[in-house]
């Protein structure tokens, strides 16, 4: 089952939704996923704290994956 990135636009928000998706389907743990999702958000932002990676990778998690919502998301100033 693939997941629809294309109306993701920041790149850090399209790699852990994928990441997430993946990690899932070859059946890595929620947690795990979680958890490696939180460090990949940290690669793309280095400075952002523990908290603030596990916040934006769980809103997001919940709103591409949980919720399957398209709409735009709270996130990082990135693109």
């Amino acid at each position: 089952m693939a997941l629809e990135t294309g109306g993701i636009v920041r790149n850090c928000e399209r790699a852990v939704v994928t990441a997430y998706r993946e990690l899932r389907e070859v059946g890595t743990s929620d947690v795990s996923a979680f958890h490696a999702c939180t460090t990949l958000y940290r690669i793309h932002h280095p400075d952002a704290s523990l908290n603030e990676a596990r916040r934006l990778v769980s809103e997001w998690i919940d709103h591409h994956v949980v919720r399957r919502d398209n709409g735009p998301t709270p996130g990082c100033d990135c693109d």
